[in-house]
């Protein structure tokens, strides 16, 4: 199935009002990739794009040069079963191009300093990462903010999607960003990988001995039923760059240089 193919699918879904019920964005397009997955051999992993890759932080819907994808008012659509090939390829483009635009900075830089050991980013005119999701919709709320039914129906109406968007790719290594993405991530491909504790990631705290910090290792050959036609390596590490309490630079630095010895490993 080719990636206008996946994409058309999931622009029909956003029309059924089950999503709504699963506080999904209805007027925002899926994000297929952030970056172009078609030329990226490693992809970062998170649950699902944030609302403010949509709006401003009062809610606003991002129009102008402040847009990061299509909606639909910017594809001057009235609903998703209008769509037709000119606005998926719109769509698409505007994922492949998001490093190149106007990127959520603040949520990916953080995450790019870590896989520049590895000789890639996601930025630049030869970048070579990018950055996939579990569930391609955008919530109005966070993902803990969900109830775990929700969450669920999340991941069986788009999960499908990341396996067919990755059997078409040449990505050989994915990184996983927090405890939740690799629990979810092993939920929906069937796969538990091996899992240990790495002292130099411990978060201190004040009142305890600290929050223990664990690295995860792993292949993936299926994702949500979806046969990705050959293994793909996996690195995970527990804590959340972004949102954990307490990570240290420290433990950012020791992260990276895991990343990157790792990647190294398993790289061709």
């Amino acid at each position: 199935m080719s990636t206008l193919n996946v994409l058309s699918t999931l622009v029909r879904r956003l029309d059924d009002s089950s999503l709504r019920d699963l506080n999904v964005i209805p007027w925002a397009a899926p994000v297929l990739s952030f970056g172009d997955v078609s030329q990226s051999k490693i992809a970062t992993l998170g649950l699902n794009p944030s609302n403010r890759e949509f709006v401003d932080v009062s809610g606003n819907e991002l129009t102008g040069p402040e847009r990061r994808f299509h909606t639909l008012s910017s594809l001057k659509l009235k609903r998703w079963s209008a769509a037709k090939d000119v606005h998926l390829e719109k769509i698409l483009e505007s994922c492949n191009s998001d490093f190149s635009g106007n990127p959520y900075d603040g949520w990916f830089k953080a995450l790019d300093k870590l896989i520049l050991g590895a000789n890639v980013s996601y930025y630049g005119m030869f970048s070579s990462a990018c950055h996939l999701d579990l569930v391609p919709y955008a919530t109005a709320c966070k993902w803990v903010e969900l109830t775990s039914a929700q969450r669920n129906a999340l991941l069986k109406s788009g999960g499908d999607a990341l396996g067919r968007i990755l059997r078409e790719s040449p990505v050989e290594l994915i990184v996983l960003n927090g405890q939740s993405v690799i629990e979810n991530l092993q939920l929906v491909s069937g796969t538990v990988f091996n899992k240990q504790a790495n002292p130099e990631w411990t978060l201190p705290l004040k009142e305890s001995s600290g929050v223990t910090g664990y690295a995860y290792r792993g292949t993936l050959s299926q994702i949500s039923g979806v046969s990705l036609g050959r293994e793909i390596s996996v690195l995970g590490f527990s804590h959340n760059i972004q949102s954990s309490y307490g990570v240290t630079t420290k433990v950012k630095t020791s992260i990276q240089e895991w990343i990157t010895h790792s990647a190294s490993e398993v790289l061709c």
